[in-house]
């Protein structure tokens, strides 16, 4: 029952005084937690997600930053996908955004979504030249140039590589978040407890 919006949680993440919170603890997270300046649960929750090997070396944590922080332009991919890439500025980051893409675009299937995201997962050459197919043709009966949809697909295949699952980022953001609540506004039992 504990309010997502206290601000002493947000203060002490932003300073990173992270030791002993739940996956942030480390002194990687604490520099990540000063510079992405969480303010929200999705902020946690995207971090948790980001901060692995892959979308550390190719960008997309700095530039999850730099539009969080207005210094980089939000590019969405096409309008019609902000709603679903919004809470991460513009780039996909979890594995049910691909899932989403593909339902909004193309049509798919919830089913037709998963195989989608387990072949991007596994980069399964012959499945995903299938998935790209059925991909185009149903984006382009919705009204997308195959030129488009084929870039957006093409866009999702190579973040999938570094997607994660959101469910599992919620999951662990949220103990991130409870454990945070206990030291800001618990730290003396908090500290002895740890």
């Amino acid at each position: 029952a504990l309010p997502l919006d206290d601000p002493e949680v947000y203060r002490l993440l932003i300073k990173g005084d992270s030791l002993g919170i739940f996956q942030v603890e480390s002194s990687g997270m604490q520099n990540l937690l000063k510079e992405l300046q969480p303010n929200c649960i999705d902020d946690i929750i995207a971090l948790l997600a980001l901060y692995r090997p892959g979308p550390l070396s190719s960008g997309m944590v700095s530039d999850f930053i730099e539009c969080k922080h207005g210094r980089q332009e939000i590019v969405y991919p096409d309008p019609v996908l902000k709603p679903i890439l919004e809470s991460t500025y513009g780039g996909i980051v979890y594995q049910e955004q691909v899932m989403q893409i593909a339902q909004t675009m193309a049509d798919y299937s919830l089913g037709e979504a998963d195989l989608l995201r387990r072949a991007m997962g596994k980069k399964d050459i012959k499945e995903m030249e299938r998935q790209k197919s059925r991909f185009v043709d149903g984006a382009e009966k919705n009204g997308f140039s195959s030129e488009k949809s084929g870039e957006i697909f093409d866009l999702m295949a190579y973040f999938a590589g570094y997607g994660f699952n959101k469910s599992h980022s919620a999951a662990y953001g949220m103990i991130s978040y409870q454990t945070a609540f206990l030291k800001a506004r618990h730290r003396a039992e908090f500290m002895a407890a740890l």
